[in-house]
């Protein structure tokens, strides 16, 4: 059994669409004064989360997963939803007089997003503690939550011998040039996409070689166009075509989902960027990040080949 430990956020995404575009209405020229209004005649209240997310494409996988996450007392409709995933939640904790992370996303017509973001009990991430997990983990994912507990999780799990994969989102910011530093030594992988790779290298000082060369694999996102992935050679994996992309909220993601799944599951790196590319294109055909559905011989179609 290869198991999975995702470290991470649990959120409720409030998702509203803009049915036009920003540029339209925000002025350069005022930005210093910012004053603007869009009617979202259409809103979606989603469960997601990182680790929510990437739990719910592994499950699409039948693949096992762990969560490890600081949760409010809202939380049980969410509870309701992993355990019928099959989600492990003996690692998430809920924080009284809390609320579970909230994010209200709003997407215009060319899929440009402004999201504000409510922390909640996110924020109290390091109370969880690596040391108790009992189950054998085949791979940790370290993705966006609260700094100590990302920090505290990813020491805790390379001490433990976990291989871990950094994938800092956009909680890249967080972080100074010591301690992505510090993320980069205790990490097997690092997945980012184009911008973020962009503002780790500024920071670090390290450029794609240097960096790549800390690691198994860096894998960097570049949306449509794909996704390069660096170990002893540079492999570009192409994008799955989709007709009528609807909504990136959460595709990245989705694509983590099926690296995972190729890592644990020792696919050649190609197979598993494949994979990782048919998920984030199966995800991007419906709203929010855990709407999209597909049996796994559907995924297996896509992928054009067995997965088990």
């Amino acid at each position: 059994m290869k198991n999975i430990l995702i470290c991470g956020s649990l959120a409720f995404d409030s998702i509203m669409v803009f049915e036009d575009y920003f540029k339209n209405h925000i002025l350069p020229d005022q930005i210093h004064k910012l004053s603007v209004s869009f009617y979202v005649p259409e809103l979606k209240r989603n469960f997601g989360g990182t680790a929510g997310n990437i739990a719910y494409n592994l499950s699409l996988l039948q693949s096992p997963s762990f969560i490890m996450a600081t949760v409010g007392e809202d939380f049980l409709p969410y509870s309701e939803r992993l355990s019928r995933l099959e989600v492990v939640q003996d690692y998430i904790k809920t924080i009284p007089n809390t609320l579970t992370a909230q994010a209200y996303i709003t997407t215009d017509l060319d899929d440009n997003q402004i999201t504000a973001f409510h922390p909640g009990a996110m924020m109290e991430s390091h109370q969880n503690n690596i040391s108790s997990v009992t189950e054998k983990m085949s791979l940790a994912i370290i993705a966006p939550d609260g700094k100590d507990g990302m920090m505290n999780h990813s020491k805790e799990c390379h001490e433990k011998n976990i291989p871990i994969l950094f994938d800092p989102g956009q909680g890249l910011p967080m972080f100074n040039k010591e301690e992505l530093n510090e993320f980069i030594s205790q990490a097997n992988y690092i997945a980012l996409n184009g911008y973020e790779a962009e503002m780790l290298m500024n920071v670090t000082g390290l450029d794609i070689k240097q960096l790549s060369a800390k690691v198994e694999a860096l894998i960097i996102t570049k949306g449509s166009q794909g996704s390069i992935i660096y170990t002893d050679q540079e492999i570009s994996i192409a994008p799955v075509k989709v007709d009528a992309p609807i909504d990136p909220t959460g595709c990245g993601d989705a694509y983590r989902a099926g690296l995972v799944y190729g890592i644990v599951n020792e696919l050649s790196w190609e197979k598993t960027g494949k994979l990782a590319s048919v998920m984030g294109a199966i995800k991007i055909q419906q709203r929010g990040g855990q709407n999209h559905r597909a049996s796994l011989s559907e995924i297996e179609s896509l992928f054009g080949e067995k997965l088990s």
